[in-house]
């Protein structure tokens, strides 16, 4: 049975990684449990070195601590690249609200075609790219065995959604939340994160003890997704709402600044798990009855994205 810690679920993957086919099972039926009535859990032991985890944040806390020129050197440019710099307020994930009080540093995969996006890299710093693109294959490793048991879950073979992210088109993100000054009052509606859901398929999200996240319930409430060590926060992305018929929910969460926290720089690291761009969103066979017919029609996973970052930067 899944542990809670704020009613959102804790799973343990170890038997997962490690157990027989039933113990397997018995772990993916968890999780489809906690996708269909959070989008979100906790998952513990998921495999991830702690070393590179570590390495990883103090790598993301020394590219934010360079000059902002030197960090506009290497300025997001296209929703189609979707590679680079964020600058604060530059990103509005609720479009009601002004700029999120954050920045980030966006990188993925690299792709073999000449034509392809590259990751921009700021001159000067060899170590934050080496330790990046090593965090960003441990990343690629670690969702592949939850999807392996998200299919499971689903009744498919276990590389039904491996299959169709073995691309790689993923997007890992460097976040930063800078502590708000003495006597700060936010104004219309600002956050540091505004109310959203994920566009893909799901989201590994690495969080620091300073929290922030929030997640809204079915019933409309939210309620803080506290860190918790040694574990990654998984939710479900809009594609794999879509792509199961809701039998996983993507949920609304954001970020907001804790009273306690408001004077404290934040740091957490998501890594957005998207399948192929060419891959075809279609209801999954075993999520639709004659009660509960496909609810989408067939769309494109790059189409979904490209729609979904042009909203939420602008034109």
């Amino acid at each position: 049975m899944a542990d809670k810690v704020g009613r959102i679920p804790v799973i343990d993957f170890g038997p997962f990684l490690e157990g027989d086919e039933a113990e397997q099972q018995a772990v993916a039926e968890q999780m489809r449990q906690a996708s269909r009535d959070w989008g979100f859990f906790y998952l513990a032991n998921c495999g991830m070195p702690a070393d590179q985890l570590a390495e990883a944040f103090a790598a993301s806390k020394a590219f934010f601590a360079l000059p902002t020129e030197e960090k506009n050197q290497v300025a997001w440019q296209s929703a189609e690249s979707n590679r680079g710099y964020v600058g604060i307020k530059r990103e509005r994930l609720d479009p009601a609200r002004p700029g999120d009080l954050k920045e980030a540093f966006n990188l993925a995969p690299e792709q073999p075609q000449p034509d392809a996006h590259r990751n921009l890299w700021p001159e000067g710093h060899p170590k934050f790219e080496k330790t990046m693109t090593r965090f960003l294959d441990e990343c690629i490793h670690t969702a592949d065995r939850v999807l392996q048991a998200f299919a499971l879950a689903l009744g498919q073979s276990a590389d039904f959604f491996v299959d169709a992210h073995n691309l790689h088109h993923h997007t890992l993100r460097l976040l930063h939340y800078p502590p708000l000054p003495e006597g700060f009052e936010p104004h219309d509606g600002e956050s540091r994160a505004g109310a959203h859901t994920d566009y893909g398929s799901i989201t590994l999200l690495f969080q620091d003890d300073v929290g922030g996240l929030e997640v809204r319930t079915r019933a409309g409430e939210w309620i803080r997704a506290t860190p918790i060590p040694g574990t990654v926060v998984v939710n479900t992305g809009d594609l794999m709402h879509r792509w199961t018929n809701h039998v996983f929910c993507s949920t609304p969460h954001r970020v907001n600044v804790a009273p306690e926290h408001r004077h404290r720089d934040r740091y957490s690291i998501a890594f957005f798990c998207h399948p192929n761009k060419d891959a075809v969103i279609t209801c999954i066979d075993t999520c639709a009855t004659a009660e509960n017919p496909p609810l989408y029609g067939p769309i494109t996973a790059g189409q979904h994205l490209h729609e979904k970052l042009t909203n939420t930067y602008g034109t």
